[in-house]
């Protein structure tokens, strides 16, 4: 008989694991999810993807405030769940409600823990410039990220990848990950793997404060910043007095002496960077407009540049 699990998963990166179990029929009665919350520029309420997923496949949706109260935990205990299965669920769990489920609370991270513990593991390691990253299935505690290694699966980060493009391939990896940690854990086939707290790292969330372009910068850090930021905030730094958004870079190997800054070149957007190599720039955004490509936007507003 399948397992009987609590699904606790927000975001579009919950989704995939979250089918997966409904797929290979795994009773799923309840899903927990964070409130609604306000989009767009008209700010009317709307429902986390994996609350859309679960009201189309008639599970029931529970979207508390806090999973500290009474309330919260004799509505998860009612259920008498052998797992509960979270994926960026986007709050800590209380010590009454780990204590709940019958074989734990498995976690479904986007990162190779102890590395990149917290809210945005996924943008840290492309901004720090990792060349490998994968998911790991750890058994939760009351710390962030802190729980036993269950199960990982490692994956190379491209190039050229951007957070967005690393966050899809991510979460379509994860759902075979977590049903073998749930398989090897009613099996007893897993001996769980204390973390190494002294490898650990953090991953801050992502903040408008960090979009801004250091051209001191090497031309390495600015593409990964860049990449790491789209597809929010996005990088950010003026251009002739214009203010835009960095959402697509390549390296070269083209230097520019002198300032360092932004010029063209046979039709192409460059950045010169504080160690003297040049960035190319192909996808941008100007204030107020639509994202264009470097050409379009240099044949466009700067004909001078």
């Amino acid at each position: 008989m399948k397992n009987n699990i609590i699904f606790m998963g927000t975001p579009d990166f919950a989704v995939p694991c979250f089918e997966k179990l409904i797929n290979d029929r795994y009773n799923i009665p309840l899903v927990v999810s964070r409130p609604d919350k306000p989009k767009g520029r008209k700010q009317v309420l709307g429902a986390p993807p994996v609350k859309e997923l679960a009201l189309k496949r008639g599970i029931e949706v529970y979207q508390p405030v806090s999973l500290r109260t009474d309330e919260a935990r004799e509505k998860i205990a009612g259920f008498s769940p052998d797992f509960l299965v979270v994926a960026a669920y986007g709050n800590i769990l209380p010590k009454k409600i780990l204590d709940i489920p019958k074989y734990g609370c498995v976690n479904v991270h986007g990162s190779l823990l102890p590395k990149y513990r917290g809210a945005a593991p996924i943008q840290h390691s492309i901004l720090n410039g990792d060349r490998e990253t994968g998911i790991t299935t750890m058994l939760m505690n009351e710390g962030i990220d802190e729980g036993d290694i269950l199960l990982a699966g490692k994956t190379a980060i491209g190039e050229n990848e951007t957070a967005g493009e690393l966050f899809d391939r991510l979460a379509s990896m994860a759902p075979e990950i977590l049903i073998k940690t749930l398989i090897k854990i009613k099996t007893g086939e897993i001996t769980p793997i204390k973390q190494d707290n002294s490898a650990a790292t953090f991953a801050p969330p992502l903040n408008k404060e960090m979009s801004y372009i250091d051209r001191n910068l090497s031309a390495e850090e600015i593409h990964n910043k860049i990449r790491a930021l789209n597809p929010w905030p996005a990088a950010k730094t003026e251009i002739a007095g214009i203010n835009v958004k960095i959402y697509q870079s390549l390296k070269t190997e083209e230097k520019k002496a002198g300032n360092r800054g932004f010029y063209s070149s046979n039709g192409r957007l460059y950045v010169s960077c504080g160690d003297g190599m040049s960035l190319e720039i192909l996808e941008l955004q100007p204030e107020n407009g639509k994202k264009m490509t470097a050409a379009e936007f240099i044949n466009g507003r700067l004909n001078n540049l």
